[in-house]
């Protein structure tokens, strides 16, 4: 009670014109009173001498004296608390104004739904003061206060019709709502506030759910990465095992290739040779026996006849066949050959065999045929 009692004489100590606690407050004729200063600024400023606050006008500028007991009576009531700065009062960004503040406004501390209005805390006291305002229903500051109004009847909306599905007002219910089910908005709350907890309920589960496989998905996700890892890596070992094992059987069989040509080509050599000789000995009888068959003599001919007749023996040159054609088929060629189908036959079945199982498969070969030629 002490407490609402020096509110209130704290509010009878306030000036009109600045909102502030009276300082050197004087008395004018019709019995309110202004800060000294305020009063004269304001009268200096207007072209009428009248009250700021009853607005009743005086013919006469009336002569100003301090109030020397309001003075006393203010500095024994005045507490820091009981005026916070003006700084702190003023609206802020984000704060909802008093609508009825001149120049800069003041932070309002409530809205009125019959207003409907928003004020600060000195422009709030007639509605707790003046008995017709008392009814008026209070609520926190809000900016939004068209958004709680009817915006056919302009009243407030204390009502919801079930049947629509909307909130309404009073005079919405007995006109165009009246065969409707309404109920108190209050009431409609709690049992809407049931079906959101339900709602919540459901969504928390969905959301563990979904968290759930979330968190599984990655940690597959983070399996396979490994397996693919191991997979790459596993395949090039693979794959350059298989490299070296391809260019080392390539080499072999390229020497085995030039070999054989050498071979061929020294054989073939000493069989030219020796052509070469026979030729040379044939030519060399035919020449003899040509110059015997021209001769007059028939002693000579006759005598020398039968040792130039005779021909030596033919040599094996005859049946010698040089190798023209190295692509016929081989021991290595048909190896390689073989070779070939397998990896053809391994790449065609996919479908039985993992590329791992594949490429294993087509290394064993080729490791078997370069293990029987190191064996030859």
């Amino acid at each position: 009670m002490a407490e609402a009692q020096l509110f209130v004489s704290q509010d009878e100590f306030t000036c009109s014109v600045c909102l502030d606690t009276l300082t050197d407050p004087v008395s004018i004729p019709c019995g309110h009173n202004y800060c000294q200063n305020c009063l004269t600024d304001y009268w200096d400023q207007s072209q009428v001498c009248s009250c700021p606050q009853c607005r009743q006008v005086f013919m006469l500028r009336p002569e100003l004296k301090r109030n020397n007991l309001l003075n006393e009576v203010i500095k024994k009531f005045k507490r820091p608390r009981l005026s916070p700065p003006l700084s702190q009062n003023y609206a802020s960004f984000g704060d909802v104004e008093c609508d009825f503040c001149t120049g800069k406004k003041f932070r309002a501390v409530k809205s009125c739904l019959t207003c409907p209005a928003s004020y600060c805390q000195t422009h709030l006291q007639p509605h707790y003061k003046v008995a017709t305002l008392k009814h008026h229903t209070l609520i926190d500051p809000d900016r939004n206060l068209k958004e709680k109004l009817c915006e056919k009847h302009q009243k407030i909306l204390e009502i919801f019709c079930k049947t629509d599905d909307s909130c309404i007002c009073t005079t919405c219910g007995v006109t165009e709502h009246n065969s409707h089910e309404m109920i108190e908005l209050e009431t409609e709350r709690e049992e809407k506030q049931k079906q959101l907890g339900v709602t919540l309920s459901d969504i928390k589960r969905r959301l563990e759910e979904r968290e759930k496989t979330l968190k599984e998905t990655r940690r597959a996700m983070d399996v396979m990465k490994m397996s693919v890892v191991r997979e790459v890596e596993e395949n090039e070992k693979s794959f350059t095992a298989l490299i070296r094992c391809i260019e080392e059987a390539h080499r072999k069989l390229t020497e085995r290739i030039r070999e054989q040509e050498k071979r061929e080509k020294e054989k073939t050599k000493g069989v030219m040779e020796e052509l070469e000789k026979e030729i040379e000995e044939l030519k060399r009888r035919e020449a003899e026996l040509k110059e015997l068959s021209e001769t007059k003599d028939h002693l000579h001919f006759l005598q020398t006849f039968s040792s130039h007749c005779v021909l030596p023996a033919d040599g094996d040159s005859l049946s010698f066949t040089v190798t023209a054609d190295f692509s016929s088929p081989g021991p290595e060629k048909k190896e390689l050959s073989g070779l070939t189908k397998c990896g053809r036959s391994a790449s065609g079945t996919s479908r039985q065999r993992t590329p791992s199982a594949r490429l294993q498969f087509f290394i064993l070969s080729l490791l078997n045929l370069r293990q029987r030629r190191l064996l030859e």
